[in-house]
C-alpha cells in the first residue's frame, strides 16, 4: 500500500511538471503553424491530452478478451465527458477564484469568448444526447453509426481552425523551455519538447491509472466502479493541470478552449471505438452518466450564453459529480 500511494504521487507531480512542458511547446508549436490559440488549445492542446484516455478505451475495446474488460472501454467513453464537465471545469474556476489578486482581477467574471464556448457546449451536447441515445437500443447497423461521430469530430476540427483568434494577452509566449535563450525557435524544437512531454504524460497516467486501480482493489471495489469513478478522474488529470498552468497564467479562454476541445474529443472518437467494437449498451450507471453530464452541459450553455460567466458559478458545476458518485456507490 505504501509504495502504491508513493507511485500515485509521484506520477501525479510527473504529469503536472510534463504538462508545464506540453503547454509551453504546443503554444510555439501553434505559432509555429500560425493557428490562432483558440485553436491551440481547442485543437491541439485538446488531442494531445485526450491520447491517455481515448488509448484506454481503444486498448478495452478493441483488445479486451471479456465482456469486463470491454465494459472498461465504455465506462472511459462515458466517463470522461462527465468528469470534465463537471469537475475540470469547476478548476479553473477554483484557480480563478485563488488567483484573483495575483492576475489583479477586480471581479470574479472569466474572461473568455462567451458566444464561441455556448456554442461549442450546444455542439456538444447534441452530439452527447445521440451519444446516449445510441445506448439504449440494439440494431444492427448500429457500428456504422461510428463513422458519423468520427466525421462530426472533423467538423469541429475543421471550424475550430477557421474561427481561431488570439487575444492581446495570448500573445506573449514565455521562452521555450527546452531552448529558453532563443526568442524565436523553430518548429522542430517545439515539436519535440511537445513530443518528448506527451510521451511523459502519457506513461505518468498510465502508472496514475494503475495505481488509482490498486487504491480501488484494496479499498474493495468492484472494476465497474473503478472504471466509471476512478479512471476517467486520472485519464483527464492532464486537461485539469493545463487549466491550471493556463489559469496561472491569466489565459483561461486557452483553459477552457482546451477543456471544450477535449470533451469534443471524448464525445467523437472513443464513441466512434465502442460502436465499433463493442454493442454499446447502457446499463443503470453508464445511463445515469449520461443524463447527469447532459445536465452539466446544459447549465454550463445557459451560463455562457448569458454572455456573463462568475468563476463561483464553475465550482458550483461540480456538486453533479458529487450526485454521481453518491448514485453509483448507492446502486453498488
Amino acid at each position: 500500500m505504501f509504495l502504491t500511494l508513493v507511485l500515485f504521487f509521484l506520477s501525479a507531480v510527473a504529469i503536472y511538471l510534463a504538462c508545464e512542458y506540453f503547454v509551453n511547446g504546443i503554444e510555439w508549436v501553434g505559432r509555429g503553424m500560425k493557428l490562432g490559440a483558440t485553436a491551440i488549445g481547442s485543437v491541439l492542446a485538446a488531442f494531445g491530452t485526450a491520447l491517455p484516455e481515448s488509448a484506454v478505451t481503444f486498448m478495452a475495446v478493441v483488445f479486451g478478451d471479456t465482456p469486463a474488460q470491454k465494459d472498461l472501454g465504455v465506462g472511459a467513453a462515458m466517463g470522461g465527458p462527465l468528469v470534465l464537465a463537471t469537475l475540470a471545469y469547476a478548476v479553473v474556476g477554483f484557480a480563478l477564484l485563488l488567483n484573483r489578486k495575483r492576475l489583479v482581477r477586480d471581479s470574479h467574471q472569466v474572461r473568455v469568448d462567451h458566444a464561441r464556448l455556448s456554442r461549442d457546449q450546444a455542439a456538444f451536447l447534441a452530439v452527447f444526447v445521440v451519444k446516449v441515445a445510441l445506448g439504449l437500443a440494439a440494431f444492427a447497423i448500429k457500428p456504422w453509426l461510428g463513422v458519423l461521430f468520427l466525421a462530426a469530430y472533423a467538423i469541429y476540427v475543421w471550424r475550430e481552425i477557421r474561427d481561431a483568434d488570439t487575444a492581446a494577452d495570448e500573445d506573449a509566449l514565455e521562452p521555450l523551455k527546452i531552448r529558453p535563450h532563443n526568442s524565436q525557435p523553430s518548429l522542430a524544437w517545439a515539436g519535440l519538447q511537445t513530443l518528448l512531454a506527451l510521451a511523459v504524460i502519457g506513461f505518468a497516467s498510465h502508472l496514475f491509472v494503475a495505481q488509482l486501480e490498486a487504491i480501488g482493489t484494496l479499498m474493495g471495489w468492484s472494476p465497474h466502479l473503478v472504471a466509471l469513478l476512478l479512471s476517467p478522474v486520472a485519464t483527464e488529470l492532464p486537461e485539469t493541470m493545463n487549466a491550471l498552468i493556463w489559469v496561472r497564467q491569466g489565459k483561461e479562454r486557452l483553459a477552457l478552449a482546451n477543456i471544450s476541445g477535449a470533451m469534443m474529443i471524448q464525445a467523437t472518437i472513443p464513441s466512434a471505438l465502442g460502436m465499433f467494437f463493442t454493442p454499446w449498451r447502457f446499463d443503470g450507471p453508464l445511463l445515469a452518466s449520461g443524463v447527469i453530464t447532459s445536465l452539466a452541459i446544459a447549465f454550463l450553455w445557459l451560463l455562457f450564453r448569458r454572455g456573463a460567466v462568475d468563476s463561483r458559478a464553475l465550482i458550483a458545476v461540480s456538486g453533479l459529480y458529487g450526485v454521481f458518485v453518491a448514485f453509483v456507490v448507492a446502486c453498488s
